[in-house]
């Protein structure tokens, strides 16, 4: 079995920028945090013990999911992977990175409005628990929860899921700062919320996403791995 790190070394087919940097809300001292996608060479598969679905590293900040674990979380419409997918600083792919990038469209359903409100959810729990304890929320992840909410509505409004803030950036890192009121924080998040499910019932994307053209892509790149191999 190779190690986990040649994996990423020598097999990344799609490697980006994420975090605050692809979402336009870095500022000085903001960490760069890398994201990529391996493709395992199909022979691994063969033996008992299966390559790492996802690999952290070698470099601080870095992480990779396996091409496979990638395309199923995208296909959950999961937050994270969708943003990866679409994000902004991309700094490798190679033909099947390029591949990937171009079946972008076939993740996107209405499963984002549920996987991105309900994570968001989650999050504004944690914040309201946060002002009820210190008095205050954490703010950092307060800006991100609002970012969050109006990536959703936008999808849903659009079909297109545009990471950078763009021009909603100052008014953000106010919220980051600590600037804006717990209260007016809030009522954004309530608006944003009621928004993104005006959008849901008005959007033209698909109920599922596409999984036969997907699969269809994930064969192909184990079939011409699997060629490859001596």
């Amino acid at each position: 079995m190779h190690s986990a790190e040649y994996l990423v070394r020598d097999h990344t087919v799609y490697a980006c920028v994420m975090g605050s940097r692809a979402f336009g809300l870095a500022t000085e001292g903001s960490d760069t945090d890398r994201r990529g996608v391996f493709l395992a060479p199909t022979p691994l598969f063969w033996r008992f013990e299966k390559p790492p679905a996802h690999v952290e590293g070698p470099a601080e900040e870095q992480f990779s999911w396996e091409l496979e674990r990638f395309c199923e979380l995208a296909l959950r419409a999961d937050p994270n992977i969708l943003e990866c997918l679409h994000s902004p600083l991309v700094e490798y792919a190679d033909d099947t990175g390029r591949e990937l990038l171009a079946l972008r469209g076939a993740f996107l359903s209405r499963r984002i409005h549920e996987t991105f409100t309900r994570y968001a959810y989650g999050q504004r729990r944690r914040l309201e628990a946060d002002v009820r304890v210190h008095g205050a929320p954490r703010w950092k992840h307060a800006m991100h929860l609002l970012r969050l909410l109006a990536s959703a509505r936008d999808v849903l409004r659009t079909g297109e899921l545009t990471v950078d803030v763009g021009e909603r950036r100052e008014p953000l890192l106010a919220v980051k700062r600590g600037e804006v009121p717990w209260s007016e924080v809030e009522a954004r998040m309530t608006r944003l919320e009621r928004e993104a499910g005006e959008a849901l019932r008005r959007t033209t994307l698909p109920a599922r996403p596409d999984r036969r053209r997907v699969e269809d892509f994930l064969v192909g790149a184990r079939r011409a791995s699997a060629l490859r191999t001596p």
